[in-house]
């Protein structure tokens, strides 16, 4: 349920190509044609896909959580609810990361791209 909603959150992240906005040095710079540019590097970014890395970090944190979940609750006594905890909690924090890690992606699709077209990116 937990995995759920942490994609559900990671979808939100989709828009972030939209929405970031570089910090650009303008000076010298027609602003049309960089709205321009700007909107052609935010599509490119969109190929880059935050839900879909959380997705696949939370899979894989689930998986890995839960074995060694249950590797630690087999020692404790517990090899059943130690996999389920591991799974759940490397679930969330693969799912977390792998959004996080998407989104950063696109921005920095965004910063190449613009820095490819002669632009100064300063962050």
């Amino acid at each position: 349920m937990r995995f759920l909603g942490l994609v559900g959150a990671a979808a939100l992240l989709a828009g972030c190509a939209q929405s970031y906005q570089p910090i650009v040095d303008l000076k010298g710079v027609d602003p049309a044609r960089y709205q321009q540019d700007l909107a052609e590097c935010r599509h490119y970014a969109e190929e880059v896909s935050p839900a879909g890395e959380a997705a696949t970090g939370g899979a894989a944190g689930a998986l890995l959580g839960g074995a060694l979940g249950a590797i630690a609750g087999a020692f404790g006594g517990s090899a059943g609810s130690g996999a389920a905890l591991g799974a759940g909690i490397g679930g969330v924090s693969g799912g977390a990361s792998g959004g996080l890690g998407g989104a950063a992606g696109q921005r920095q699709v965004i910063d190449n791209c613009l820095l490819h077209r002669g632009y100064a990116v300063l962050r």
